[in-house]
């Protein structure tokens, strides 16, 4: 190419904001500005520049000289205690105002399932009302400076009863339109002005490349292109498009690969290279942060490979500081994620000199808050934290207030749209979110559309249900707990079809018991139920969504073949091996988590009067051929999906796909171990070495340590030394039923490799008195490092034992394998859930090889 041609090339890509020229780049360091666009929002690039090095990024909101000029007076008038306060960040659960006050705490956060009053169904006046006690107690102390309110409003405000819930960001992706993301913002942050937050963590910037990942669905896609131009416009959405001044707080998380971690691990080791992490999983902070967003929260994981060892990122002053500071230049605030610093070596929950030195800026202490702050006073004055790296983190925070308008402001009722419930309400939009994100993958005898006088049986778990329509992080951080009452401004997919349709021509049968014969169509709405994070991790078990959801294959079962054709709509949180579904069904839809507008899928199925032009959206994620088809991403040897990114049938397009190959695998990689021969031993009287007793509740989540006299107690759970055989051979838990708790045996060095108890066919083994049966659920689970875990119900064992006498438990290691339990890392074996009240002794807790094959053992299907 000539240097004219070379040149020119250059300036075109200097002019689509994909380099900048400016930006205060060091010499031959790539820069980034705000993007190209098209109709009026950032565009989606066919390519990508590759980078050679962090890009120095140009944010489109800045300060004046001012600004700058205020916050150094605002910071020299501190006291250290004051300075570190503003660092912290309680959870609204575990600090009243008054401490607020008293403590001059910077910010508050409600996780997912926390609301005022512990008030599922909480008012905006509610939210208010606490919302401006909060204002009141941190304007009204020494320093005056207004606390901040953060929230994970990641799909919607979706703690919020009465808020509409859009798709998961997986779903917005499939839609392929970056101003649909940016209207999706702007409503978000209209329903936060509500109930009188000023902060989200969103938007969610992971570029998932192993679908295996719990957290795939709060991930765009798997093409970064589409990741940069939508974190733009989210961020753009939430923060409005002033230059000095934002609107509600937007955070780019987690920084900074994620998404890449080896086995879609949640909160695991990402291998990726530098020129990985920065042309793959930086992308979309590009796009975030030219677009200003204000805060960055650090990811979970850890940057490690043969190359490099970083470690926890929390930690990680390369890449906090060096990079993201430094070489990006991001002058907003770093925020770490919840309990984040206690992963970094050294560290524990309330205190972490390494994180706070790496660059983190505040401090998510949700219940240790107190601690947190007399231990860094503590490390500052001892000088194990420079105060001029404290200056630093509160320079920024008092930065993003000034941005945020909160320096100025006024208290949250008497900002715009303040409790006003109608404003909860984005249903349209909502409903346009999912007519554009469903992604048509069968059509097999142009099945659909539907004619508007059809009749349709409906079948499957999902038809008329809120609860997997919006999946995790809805509610409740699980997303689990939901009834369709919980969303009173909902529609379910069956309920859309009823409007569609008529309610006269929809009959609906869960478990599919009726006759299809008669009925123009069966419509079977099918997939998983919640998860988030960790808890949605599969670990070595394979997308086999077959074994995943057993009970949604029967149901196909029960209606294909019948005379009616059969329509699948598929909800999930990740594309999965669904060829035994796909084979069962005429027309397949990937309808994603398409939140409470269930009617937009209908508008889809059914032609109707209305004027929309049908199936329209594509594949963000490649689809998989086999059961272990992951990672699966363009570029990498073997690339064969079964449909790849960007693909995606309109509503008039005939094709034809043939029968698919049904071949099952239920677990991927190598399982190894060898075999156990030996008993492993956990609780003989006492926990045997190395595990320990540990309780855990609401109280304190993290766990308090059985005393030496085998005692702790929280206000829902204590234990004591109990009696099965002989004195104090036991360990008796006592549930209250005033809210959930369990005991467990923990080893506090971390996992150990037990994937020979799996190949020797073990079972965890306990001797019991019931003492009271419990009143509701009850589980066992065991734990393979946080988030990491599988958990199998008891509820019908436990209620099936005689009071008073003494039974063995037999449970098969099996289950816990088939719930997700990696055994390559096992540090809780043994754990012991309830919710209601509950009292039973156990003695003699162990895992045993050979004993799941036992006559008295229980079965997996016994289970639940």
């Amino acid at each position: 190419m000539s240097r004219r041609h070379l040149g020119a090339v250059l300036a075109a890509v200097l002019a689509a904001g994909l380099i900048s020229a400016g930006a205060h780049a060091s010499p031959g360091q790539p820069a980034v500005g705000e993007p190209r666009t098209e109709n009026g929002c950032a565009r989606i690039e066919k390519s990508l520049p590759v980078l050679s090095d962090w890009p120095r990024v140009h944010s489109r909101v800045e300060s004046s000289a001012a600004d700058e000029r205020r916050i150094r007076k605002i910071l020299g008038s501190l006291t250290l205690a004051e300075k570190v306060g503003q660092m912290t960040q309680a959870e609204i659960s575990a600090i009243t105002p008054d401490e607020v006050r008293a403590y001059g705490i910077g910010s508050v956060l409600n996780s997912g399932g926390s609301w005022p009053g512990k008030d599922k169904y909480a008012t905006p006046a509610a939210w208010l009302d606490l919302a401006d006690a909060y204002w009141a107690a941190s304007t009204s102390s020494r320093t005056g400076i207004p606390a901040l309110w953060g929230t994970g409003a990641v799909h919607g405000h979706n703690n919020v009863y009465g808020a509409t819930i859009f798709p998961h960001n997986i779903g917005l992706g499939a839609a392929h339109d970056p101003c649909l993301v940016r209207e999706v913002g702007q409503a978000t942050a209209t329903q936060l002005r509500v109930t009188g937050q000023d902060w989200t963590f969103a938007p969610g910037l992971a570029v998932p490349q192993d679908d295996r990942w719990g957290d795939t669905y709060q991930g765009y896609s798997e093409d970064p292109r589409i990741t940069r131009a939508y974190g733009y416009e989210a961020v753009k959405g939430l923060q409005g498009a002033d230059r000095r001044r934002v609107g509600v707080l937007a955070t780019a998380k987690h920084f900074v690969g994620d998404g890449g971690t080896t086995g879609g691990r949640d909160q695991g080791v990402t291998p990726a290279s530098a020129a990985e992490l920065i042309n793959t999983h930086g992308q979309g902070y590009y796009g975030a942060l030219a677009a200003g967003a204000q805060t960055v929260m650090v990811s979970f994981g850890s940057w490690t490979n043969a190359e490099v060892d970083e470690g926890k990122l929390h930690g990680s002053k390369a890449v906090l500081t060096d990079v993201l500071k430094g070489k990006i230049g991001f002058d907003g605030l770093v925020l770490s994620e919840w309990n984040g610093i206690a992963q970094v070596p050294g560290c524990s929950n309330y205190s972490c000199p390494r994180a706070i030195n790496a660059g983190v800026d505040v401090v998510m202490a949700p219940t240790d808050w107190k601690a947190f702050i007399a231990n860094t006073v503590a490390d500052v004055e001892q000088g194990r934290i420079p105060i001029a790296r404290v200056d630093d983190a509160v320079t920024r925070i008092l930065r993003v207030k000034l941005r945020a308008g909160v320096l100025d402001g006024r208290k949250p009722s008497a900002r715009p749209n303040a409790g006003s419930a109608p404003a909860l309400r984005a249903r349209e939009l909502a409903r346009k979110a999912v007519r554009e994100s469903q992604v048509l993958l069968k059509n097999n005898g142009g099945v659909l559309p539907l004619s508007a006088r059809s009749r349709v049986l409906v079948v499957g778990k999902s038809a008329d249900s809120l609860a997997n329509q919006t999946g995790g992080w809805t509610s409740s951080w699980q997303g689990t707990g939901n009834t369709n009452a919980d969303f009173p401004n909902g529609t379910t997919v069956l309920g859309g079809l009823r409007e569609a349709l008529g309610a006269a021509n929809v009959v609906f049968s869960e478990a599919g018991e009726v006759d299809p014969a008669g009925f123009d169509a069966v419509i079977a709405v099918l997939g998983e139920t919640p998860y988030a994070d960790g808890n949605g991790d599969l670990g070595k078990r394979s997308l086999e969504a077959a074994l995943l959801q057993p009970q949604d294959l029967a149901v196909l079962d029960k209606v294909r073949g019948r005379g009616a054709p059969v329509v699948t709509v598929y909800l999930s949180g990740r594309p999965l091996y669904v060829n035994k579904e796909l084979n069962r069904s005429d027309a397949f839809v990937a309808s994603w988590l398409p939140g409470t507008e269930g009617g937009g899928v209908a508008d889809l199925l059914v032609r109707g009067r209305h004027t929309y032009p049908g199936f329209t959206g594509r594949l963000s994620y490649s689809w998989p051929r086999a059961a272990c088809h992951t990672p699966l991403n363009p570029g990498q040897d073997g690339y064969d999906p079964l449909f790849k990114a960007g693909y995606g049938l309109t509503s008039w397009q005939r094709t034809t796909l043939g029968q698919l190959d049904e071949t099952s695998e239920a677990r991927c990689g190598d399982d190894g171990g060898g075999t156990a021969t030996e008993d492993l031993g956990l609780f003989a009287g006492k926990a045997v070495a190395p595990y320990r007793g540990y309780i855990s509740s609401p109280d304190n989540w993290d766990g308090t340590e059985f005393g030496p006299d085998g005692t702790a107690a929280h206000s829902t759970i204590a234990v004591a030394p109990g009696q099965v055989d002989a004195p104090s051979d036991a360990v008796r838990g006592t549930w209250t039923g005033t809210g959930p708790g369990q005991f467990y045996f923990a080893d506090p060095a971390g996992g150990t490799d037990r994937r020979g108890y799996l190949n020797a066919n073990s079972a965890v083994v306990f001797d019991v008195v019931v003492h009271r049966p419990p009143a509701g659920r009850t589980a066992l689970s065991a734990h393979c490092g946080w988030p990491c875990l599988a958990e199998v119900d008891l509820t019908k064992v436990f209620t099936g034992l005689p009071v008073g006498q003494k039974s063995t438990v037999k449970i098969p290691i099996s289950c816990l394998a088939a719930a997700g339990l990696d055994l390559e890392k096992v540090n809780i074996p043994f754990l012991l859930f309830a919710d209601s009240p509950f009292q039973a002794s156990f003695a003699n807790v162990r895992w045993v090889p050979r004993a799941a094959g036992d006559p008295d053992a229980k079965t997996c299907a016994d289970l639940g």
